[in-house]
C-alpha cells in the first residue's frame, strides 16, 4: 500500500520519517519496524541505505526519549522521581518533571527536525553524499546482509501473509488509548485520595505511571494477540515470538536494576557534593549543563548505551543541582538525557545503531560514518541551547537562541551540499 501512495524521492523518504514519528513506543520496534515497512518503497526511488539508516536512528531514540507513553519514558520517569523524592521537591510530580524536559532536550528535538530538513531538502554531506550518487545510479542496495540469528532473531520471524495495516496499527493506538485512560484512572484516585476535585491536569500530575504502563501493555499484548490468532498463525510460532520479544527487554530490566542499585551508592558516596564542591571552586555554575550534555555524550559513546548513561549520570547530576542551585535541577537533568541520546546515537556499538542498520540492510560502518556529520550538527546547536539555559535558566529562551542556532547550521549544511554536489557532477 505505501508503495502504491509514494510517488516521488522525497515523500519516500518523509515516509520513513513520519513512521518512525509515529512508531514511537520502542526504539528496537520503530527501526526494525519502519525499516521493513520503507525499505521497499525508498529502494525503488533510489534512495541510498545509508540515508534510510540515519533516518530510522534519527527518529527511533530522540523520538522516544521525548515521550512518556513509550519504554524510554517509563525507564526516565523512574529514575527522575527517585531523584525528586531524595531532594525533597514537591513542586511536581515524575511525569510533570519528565514533561517539563521535554522543551530542554535540545539534541532530540533537532535531531528530529534535522532529518524532515534532510529529507525534505536533500542535504547530503559528506560521505552520505557519495552513498546517494551510488545510489541514484542503481547501486547500493545490497547492504550487510550478515547479520548473526542471535543478535537479530526478530528477522527470522515466519511472516504472515494475511496481515493488514490494522494489524499493526490498531495495537499500537489500544495500547496509546489504554495507558492514557489508566493514567486518568490512577490519577484520579490519587486526587480523591486526597479530597481534591477531579480535573485533567491534577490526573496527569498525580498518576501511577509504571501501573498505567503495565495496563497499556497488556490491552496491547491482547490486541495484537488477536490481530495474530485470527490470521491461524501456528502457535508454536507465536510463542517463539513471545519469548524473542520478552527477552529482548531483559538487558533494559537489568539497566534499570543497576541503575536504581548504583543510584544508592552515588548518594552514599555523595558523589554528587563532591563534585559540585570542585564545580563551585572552578566553574561558573551557568557552564554545568553544557558540561554535563558533553559529559553524559562522551560516556554514551563510550559505552553504547544512553540507559545506563542516565542510571549513572542523573542521580549524580541531581546531587549537583542540589548542591549548588536547584533552579538548575531539571536544565541539568535534560542536558544528561540529550547528552546520553547524542553519544549513544553516534556511538558504533550502540544496540539502536545496529539494530538501524540492521532495518535498513546497511552496512554498519557505513551508517555510523554517514550519520556522525549530522549528529555532531545537531550537538552543536544544542550547545548553544545548553549554554543559554545555563546563563538565563529560561526555557523559552534558551530554546530560542537554540532555534536560530538550527536554522543557521540548516543553511550552512544546505550551501554546503548544494557546492559539493555540484563540484562532483562536473568531475
Amino acid at each position: 500500500m505505501a508503495q502504491s501512495r509514494v510517488k516521488s524521492k522525497r515523500g519516500s523518504k518523509l515516509l520513513a520519517a513520519f513512521l518512525g514519528v509515529f512508531i514511537f513506543i520502542d526504539d528496537y520496534f520503530n527501526s526494525l519496524a519502519v525499516g521493513s515497512i520503507s525499505r521497499p518503497v525508498t529502494d525503488r526511488f533510489h534512495v541510498s541505505r545509508a540515508k534510510l539508516a540515519y533516518i530510522l536512528d534519527s527518529t527511533a531514540a530522540p523520538m522516544c526519549v521525548l515521550m512518556p507513553a513509550s519504554s524510554w519514558g517509563a525507564y526516565i520517569m523512574t529514575i527522575v522521581g527517585g531523584i525528586l523524592v531524595t531532594h525533597g521537591m514537591t513542586d511536581y510530580s515524575a511525569l510533570g518533571a519528565y514533561v517539563r524536559l521535554i522543551p530542554m532536550n535540545f539534541y532530540a528535538v533537532f535531531a528530529l527536525l534535522m532529518v524532515f530538513v534532510v529529507a525534505w531538502f536533500r542535504i547530503d554531506i559528506g560521505a552520505m553524499r557519495r552513498h546517494e550518487i551510488e545510489a541514484s545510479k542503481g547501486r547500493g542496495f545490497d547492504g550487510d546482509e550478515k547479520v548473526s540469528a542471535e543478535d537479530h532473531e526478530e528477522l527470522d520471524i515466519t511472516e504472515s501473509t494475511k496481515g493488514k495495516v490494522s494489524d499493526l496499527v490498531l495495537p499500537i493506538v489500544l495500547l496509546i488509548g489504554a495507558t492514557v485512560a489508566a493514567m486518568m484512572y490512577t490519577g484520579g484516585q490519587t486526587l480523591a485520595a486526597d479530597g481534591l476535585e477531579f480535573s485533567v491536569l491534577g490526573a496527569f500530575e498525580n498518576t501511577d505511571v509504571g501501573t498505567s504502563l503495565v495496563y497499556g501493555g497488556i490491552v496491547g499484548l491482547l490486541v495484537a494477540l488477536g490481530t495474530v490468532l485470527k490470521q491461524r498463525i501456528p502457535t508454536i510460532e507465536v510463542t517463539r515470538t513471545l519469548w524473542i520479544g520478552a527477552r529482548s527487554m531483559f538487558g533494559a530490566i537489568l539497566i534499570l536494576i543497576f541503575a536504581w542499585t548504583i543510584g544508592g551508592v552515588i548518594g552514599d558516596m555523595k558523589t554528587g557534593s563532591y563534585l559540585s564542591t570542585l564545580a563551585q571552586g572552578n566553574i561558573d555554575t551557568a557552564w554545568l549543563p553544557v558540561i554535563l550534555f558533553l559529559l553524559a555524550g562522551v560516556m554514551a559513546f563510550s559505552t553504547g548505551t544512553s540507559w545506563g548513561t542516565f542510571g549513572i549520570m542523573l542521580p549524580i547530576a541531581g546531587d549537583m543541582a542540589a548542591a549548588t542551585d536547584l533552579a538548575l535541577m531539571l536544565p541539568m537533568l535534560g542536558a544528561v538525557l540529550a547528552g546520553s541520546v547524542f553519544g549513544d546515537h553516534c556511538s558504533p556499538i550502540s544496540d539502536t545503531t545496529i539494530l538501524s542498520s540492521t532495518g535498513a540492510r546497511c552496512n554498519h560502518i557505513d551508517h555510523v560514518q554517514t550519520q556522525l556529520p549530522y549528529a555532531l550538527s545537531v550537538a552543536a546547536v544544542s550547545c548553544v541551547g545548553f549554554i543559554t539555559l545555563g546563563l538565563t535558566t529560561s526555557v523559552a529562551v534558551s530554546f530560542a537562541a537554540a532555534s536560530v542556532a538550527f536554522v543557521v547550521m540548516c543553511f550552512i549544511l544546505s550551501a554546503l551540499s548544494r557546492s559539493k554536489m555540484a563540484a562532483c557532477q562536473k568531475a
